[in-house]
């Protein structure tokens, strides 16, 4: 997803290339069979993202680029993952929601979006203002911090591949 033109573009960059000169992070890895499997969905969440369409795209609070990949996981749970804790926009949604967290471990409440409290399992402790997170991760110590993402024990590709 980007913010100019039409939002939503597949296959335009190669999947592990450079972002604005980034370099790109893992936050899953599925191969074999499982991963055909889960292609075809990954591709109908795609093709369902709401917010495709010309003025759709936010940087902030959203829908942005990091809105789009949380939807995406959102729809393909089995992939077992969710957004860093400095993907601002990750948590957008319209207005207010009560459910399931992403990681269907625990139960989010957000009353009027740009704020929210989450309890849950993957994800930690976790409370959201202005799009901006801070919170503990209790499954593998650390403390997530607004502009750092999150510091603690084990890093974020090794927490990718032990899913």
């Amino acid at each position: 997803m980007v913010g100019w033109g039409s939002p939503v573009r597949t296959n335009n960059w190669p999947a592990d290339g450079r972002w604005y000169g980034n370099m790109p992070v893992s936050i899953a890895d599925v191969s074999g069979p499982e991963a055909e499997a889960l292609i075809p969905r990954i591709e109908a969440a795609v093709a369902d993202y709401r917010y495709a369409q010309y003025g759709d795209y936010r940087m902030w609070p959203g829908p942005n680029s990091n809105s789009f990949v949380a939807m995406v996981l959102r729809a393909v749970p089995e992939l077992g993952v969710v957004l860093p804790a400095n993907a601002v926009g990750r948590d957008y949604r319209d207005g207010f929601y009560a459910g399931l967290t992403d990681s269907r471990t625990g139960i989010e409440i957000k009353p009027v979006w740009p704020r929210g409290r989450e309890n849950r399992w993957v994800e930690g402790i976790e409370i959201n203002l202005l799009g901006l997170v801070a919170g503990l991760d209790l499954r593998q110590p650390g403390i997530k911090l607004p502009g750092f993402g999150r510091i603690g024990v084990g890093i974020p590709e090794a927490l990718a591949q032990a899913r």
